[in-house]
């Protein structure tokens, strides 16, 4: 093999063995690009389930430019950005912008923009993004179910922990759809609430998985008593918890946002960790910021970023790479693996027991064209990535058959 290259293959393993001890404690990030993965009809074409945060800022940008209530205040807080930065804002810029001048602007305005106004633009936004993120996931063999399934499939020493910035409740569907018991830091039925104490402690069976929504959920809510609840309806007066904009409230206005990053520093800072990202850019400041203080922190803590397509769109995430040997991202068309950044190679092994399923290679017209086009890793696709645990756990009862047979 040529050592200026990485092997996809043995990367392929590798996630493989670090995903199958029953002892290892492991969780998964599943960001934007997982929803986007699964492909719904639409016409004579198809569309994402959910679309990433651009696409949703698009769709939030027209409703509101178009509505006659909010279209000249919107129009107004647009323009704000103006020059500044980010030169293209997203609809978490724009809500982060909406709820710091709200914190101002007391009882004047701000470009014409009163507190009530601001009030009512954020919970209209947050209402277009429920409607957005609000679906329903197929009932077929989507990644998530694929998730779900080889969550419930082995008994482990420790609970899978799965976090997620996304505001959706895919991942929630595809475990109830499973009958996988699972814990969101919430208690109840009719209007769960928020509890700390049981978040913090370890007395839950290690089969209930963990889900941690970061950047809040659309059936989250803050009621006129200043309780964080999780219900499906709201009701008057209550705050929807979508994104924790620029976090200048106080201690208890922060929860249950805190509480659920401190659950990942948490499970990056003890003993053996592994942590997988998915549909992930590494855009987030704040949990790239939690994420690489756990590496550093931790040497026997690492990190599987699987990114979709190739690896130049990820400068950012590159660098980071490059300083911390516990951080390995694997792009389409090479990956930085232990600091080191390299191409994949180019001679596929197709008796291999993941290819196809991790590893491909384009067909070339040419043996000479064969020669000089690289493999490429697949598994920054959340839908591959299903496959590949769902191959995983295939091989994990063959395995268990054959003992039990011997």
């Amino acid at each position: 093999m040529n050592s200026s290259t990485h092997c996809p293959y043995r990367q392929s393993t590798l996630l493989q063995q670090a995903l199958a001890p029953d002892k290892m404690r492991i969780a998964f990030l599943l960001g934007a690009g997982c929803p986007v993965s699964i492909r719904i009809p639409d016409g004579e074409s198809t569309k994402p389930l959910i679309p990433d945060i651009r696409g949703l800022t698009n769709v939030v940008n027209e409703k509101l430019s178009k509505s006659e209530q909010f279209k000249d205040s919107y129009g107004t807080l647009i323009k704000r950005f103006n020059g500044g930065t980010p030169a293209e804002p997203t609809i978490e810029d724009i809500l982060s912008h909406i709820r710091a001048l709200h914190d101002v602007v007391r009882d004047g305005n701000i470009d014409g923009l009163t507190k009530s106004i601001l009030a009512a633009l954020d919970t209209e936004i947050c209402k277009i993004t429920t409607e957005v993120v609000g679906v329903e996931l197929p009932e077929l063999s989507t990644p998530y179910h694929q998730l779900a399934t080889w969550i419930g499939g082995i008994h482990r020493a420790h609970p899978i922990e799965v976090f997620t910035p996304n505001y959706d409740l895919l991942v929630e569907q595809a475990l109830e759809f499973h009958k996988i018991p699972f814990f969101d830091g919430f208690v109840g039925s009719k209007q769960a609430f928020f509890d700390l104490t049981s978040m913090e402690s370890e007395s839950l069976p290690s089969r209930w998985a963990r889900v941690w929504k970061v950047h809040g959920s659309v059936n989250w809510w803050r009621t006129q008593k200043d309780e964080v609840v999780r219900r499906e309806n709201h009701s008057v007066g209550d705050r929807q918890m979508i994104y924790p904009s620029h976090l200048k409230y106080d201690q208890s206005r922060r929860m249950p946002y805190l509480a659920m990053l401190d659950r990942l520093r948490d499970f990056l800072a003890r003993g053996q960790a592994v942590l997988v990202t998915s549909g992930y850019s590494f855009a987030d400041q704040h949990l790239n910021e939690v994420i690489l203080h756990g590496l550093r922190s931790n040497p026997t803590a690492i990190c599987f970023g699987l990114l979709f397509g190739k690896r130049a769109s990820y400068a950012d995430a590159l660098d980071k790479a490059r300083m911390h040997p516990n951080l390995s991202l694997l792009a389409a068309d090479g990956a930085v693996l232990g600091t080191v950044e390299r191409d994949w190679r180019a001679d596929e092994q197709t008796s291999h027991a993941l290819h196809e399923i991790s590893v491909t290679k384009k067909t070339a017209a040419t043996e000479t064209e064969a020669a000089s086009t690289n493999c490429e890793f697949m598994l920054g696709d959340f839908k591959n990535f299903g496959n590949f645990l769902a191959q995983q756990l295939s091989r994990t009862s063959d395995d268990q058959a054959g003992t039990n047979a011997s």
